[in-house]
């Protein structure tokens, strides 16, 4: 009985440690009685009237479908900003093409990327740079996002994935090549 007591007190647990305290009753412990006459009350919309109901057992009708999602900033710092939605894509397709690019012309012509950048290959990348850069940034100023055109295979995710890996892999090559002194392949 006294250790019916000690678990069913209140005072057992505190912070997640035991406490050691007074053996009661368990006639002293308080019995938890549901309110019947409970309520729920809300605040009422404009123009709706507010109405009051008993709680009652959930009901089994499927949740409301979410609201439409809110409308995309378009300023340039939001647009711009560390977390937002250009850098990284930029970024990432950028980095796409220079690995492809790279990774092609070494084949082609056995120069390394350090190579081919001085061999006239900055004005390429200025170039492609740029174009890149406005066909990303452009949708994005008029509000498109790039969840809305992503469907099936080609998701927004699977870009940002793309994108990261295509960066470690350029970075990857033009480390290898400068350890090893010339072109990869």
């Amino acid at each position: 009985m006294a250790m019916q007591s000690f678990l069913a007190s209140s005072m057992t647990l505190v912070s997640g440690t035991t406490r050691v305290s007074q053996f009661v009753p368990s006639t002293y412990v308080p019995s938890l009685q549901r309110n019947a006459n409970f309520r729920v009350r809300s605040m009422a919309e404009k123009g709706e009237k507010e109405e009051s109901s008993p709680v009652t057992a959930p009901s089994l009708t499927p949740p409301p479908k979410p609201a439409p999602a809110a409308k995309v900033s378009t300023k340039f710092s939001d647009v711009l900003a560390f977390s937002g939605p250009a850098p990284e894509r930029i970024n990432g397709r950028l980095a796409m093409i220079g690995f492809v690019a790279a990774i092609g012309a070494e084949l082609a012509s056995g120069q390394d990327v350090f190579t081919q950048l001085s061999d006239g290959g900055v004005p390429w990348f200025l170039g492609t740079s740029i174009v890149l850069s406005l066909a990303s940034l452009i949708p994005l100023f008029k509000g498109v996002t790039v969840q809305s055109k992503s469907e099936g295979l080609m998701t927004s995710d699977a870009e940002l994935w793309n994108g990261r890996f295509a960066m470690l892999g350029l970075v990857a090559l033009v480390f290898t090549e400068y350890l090893k002194g010339g072109a990869l392949v």
